[in-house]
């Protein structure tokens, strides 16, 4: 006989699409689903413009698209399309939701989330997930009517919220960083000794990082501090190698996160809900630049790490290649200040909400 049977196992519908911040929960829990059930199936709903088009078809699931429904900030005319807009979405999620069977929808917030959650009211249990410090209005609606309701950090303004932490990837939550040390600096072309400094700002970049750290090459290199920068492929960077001291290697975008934080000793980033969890997870002592849009979650999101003694908060508008100099080259070069942040950080990190939000979900499908 050839083929599979078809699966006889349970339906998860996972909607968080949009950024990586709401996708890359949503494929964690996917796959923490399939190690408990390896029988059920997980299909993903997502925006035909959004990041997901690329990252869940790469991870193996079936992407179903629906209309977005932005949700307008401010009162514009987009807000009286609003309705027509979420009653088209919803009338095509739902179909959606019936032709693959759904047992249960878990939603992550953003604009797929509305209409999954509308879609499935009263047919289909939903789960909710927030990731970060304040939650946004999604999932502030779908938490009115949901079976169960989970929740990165306390106070996220979601009424008995399970706190979990995120979901993250098995590759970061298993990761040994010192096993993978040397093959992470071979892979990036990094010294096997040196004190190490991990850039990046998001998938996309971040061009104030990129312009306050990149001009310190030479203090870096000074300092016998290697840097992988990811400055984004939309971006360039201009570097001053200084030779027989430690690379600085520039790179557009990191394939491999794991090997990426294998490598580092340190990192500079921005602070989305995600990025915290992962760094925490993984015990790296970091310094937090906060995106300065938005209404300031960034900067909630890195507190407790902050508080723990784990990470620094510089805020964008500070963030200069003076400060870098000043603060962030002594503070790589110091293995004792670092090895005392990383036991603070890994105080703070959550490893195991991937598996916990799981059973939560087959729980929901067996009520």
């Amino acid at each position: 006989m050839t083929g599979h049977p078809a699966p006889s196992g349970p339906c998860v519908v996972v909607a968080g699409g949009g950024t990586a911040g709401h996708i890359e929960p949503a494929l964690a829990l996917a796959d923490a689903v399939m190690r408990l059930r390896p029988d059920a199936r997980v299909v993903a709903l997502g925006t035909e413009r959004g990041l997901e088009n690329k990252i869940v078809p790469a991870r193996g699931y079936p992407l179903e698209l629906i209309p977005p429904v932005p949700m307008p900030r401010k009162p514009t005319l987009d807000l009286l399309k609003l309705p027509l807009n979420v009653r088209g979405a919803v009338k095509q999620t739902r179909e959606v939701l019936e032709r693959v069977g759904a047992d249960v929808v878990v939603g992550f917030g953003g604009y797929v989330a509305l209409p999954a959650y509308l879609a499935a009211r009263g047919r289909v249990p939903i789960v909710v997930h927030e990731a970060n410090a304040k939650a946004g209005l999604a999932n502030k609606v779908g938490a009115k009517f949901a079976a169960h309701v989970a929740a990165a950090v306390p106070d996220s303004g979601l009424a008995d919220a399970e706190v979990i932490g995120i979901p993250l990837r098995h590759s970061i939550t298993t990761l040994n960083r010192a096993a993978l040390r040397a093959e992470a600096r071979r892979f990036f072309g990094l010294d096997p000794d040196a004190p190490t400094l991990l850039v990046f700002g998001g998938s996309q970049g971040a061009r104030s990082i990129n312009e306050a750290v990149a001009p310190v090459a030479a203090e870096f290199a000074r300092a016998g501090v290697g840097v992988l920068h990811a400055y984004g492929p939309k971006n360039t960077v201009a570097v001053q190698q200084v030779p027989g001291a430690p690379a600085y290697v520039p790179v557009p975008y990191l394939e491999r996160m794991d090997l990426a934080y294998a490598a580092a000793d340190a990192v500079l980033c921005r602070s989305g809900a995600m990025t915290v969890a992962e760094v925490s997870a993984v015990g790296l002592p970091a310094v937090f630049v906060p995106l300065p849009h938005g209404n300031g979650e960034q900067a909630l999101n890195a507190g407790p790490v902050v508080s723990a003694g784990g990470g620094l908060l510089v805020p964008d508008e500070e963030l200069t290649p003076q400060r870098v100099a000043s603060l962030v080259v002594p503070l790589v070069a110091d293995r004792a200040r670092l090895a005392q942040m990383s036991e603070a950080t890994l105080g703070t990190g959550r490893r195991e909400a991937d598996e916990i939000l799981a059973r939560r979900v087959l729980e929901v499908i067996k009520k």
